[in-house]
């Protein structure tokens, strides 16, 4: 599991959290492309995959822009990151 780490998604819209393994490879518009499909497959809701979120962290406020690999960021083993539809 070394090319992965368990995050906590907290999504405040809907007022759900979910513990994910998500790979540390990958770029972060990917990562959320994956949430947004997640999310809509396991609460049954339809979600908009058009629409643009921002992916944060819930300890730093840090908002991750969509280019970044998630080794490249602070996001490690057991950080909360807040999903959250951009207005």
């Amino acid at each position: 599991m070394e090319n992965k780490v368990l995050i906590k998604l907290i999504v405040p819209e809907l007022d759900k959290s979910f513990d994910v393994y998500i790979p540390v490879n990958e770029l972060i518009w990917k990562i959320k492309k994956l949430f947004l499909k997640s999310i809509s497959d396991l609460t049954n809701i339809e979600i908009d995959l058009e629409m643009d979120y921002l992916l944060l962290n819930k300890d730093t406020c840090e908002v991750y822009t969509n280019n970044n690999l998630i080794i490249d960021t602070n996001i490690r083993n057991g950080s909360e990151l807040l999903f959250l539809r951009r207005l």
